[in-house]
């Protein structure tokens, strides 16, 4: 009897797995496909968790205004020119902006935009070059 209700379990388990396992392009519908546009060439190679979440994400976009799913479509098309590294360093930042106490993002953010002075020319040495007048 254990090893029926074992078994029934396994034919169970591995009949649902194909329902848990990454969606490939070609089987989103239109409207997921026009929300993830920027990402079609990479769709395939994401990780399962990121899929789902980009899927949640193309869920909502049919409730956006215009203007707000031109922004959205212009965030993925910037995401997918990141390189792994740069994409990793993004999402370090988020976690620790999230962080931020709801008070204090707002003064983070204007620091942040804030340009940056300038830094004087250095030569790829990192001396600086001095000028030596020669006399003679």
């Amino acid at each position: 009897m254990k090893r029926i209700l074992t078994s029934g379990l396994l034919i169970v388990l591995l009949g649902v797995a194909p329902l848990c396992a990454a969606e490939q392009w070609q089987q989103l519908t239109p409207q997921q496909q026009q929300a993830l546009a920027p990402l079609a060439s990479e769709w395939n190679s994401l990780p399962d968790r990121q899929q789902k979440n980009l899927l949640g994400v193309a869920k909502r976009y049919s409730q956006l205004s215009p203007a707000a799913q031109q922004r959205m479509q212009q965030r993925l098309i910037r995401w997918s020119m990141l390189t792994p590294a740069q994409r990793k360093a993004a999402r370090e930042k988020y976690r620790a902006f999230s962080k931020v106490p709801v008070a204090q993002r707002e003064a983070v953010k204007k620091m942040v935009k804030q340009p940056q002075a300038p830094s004087p020319a250095v030569p790829i040495s990192g001396v600086p070059s001095t000028k030596a007048s020669s006399s003679r």
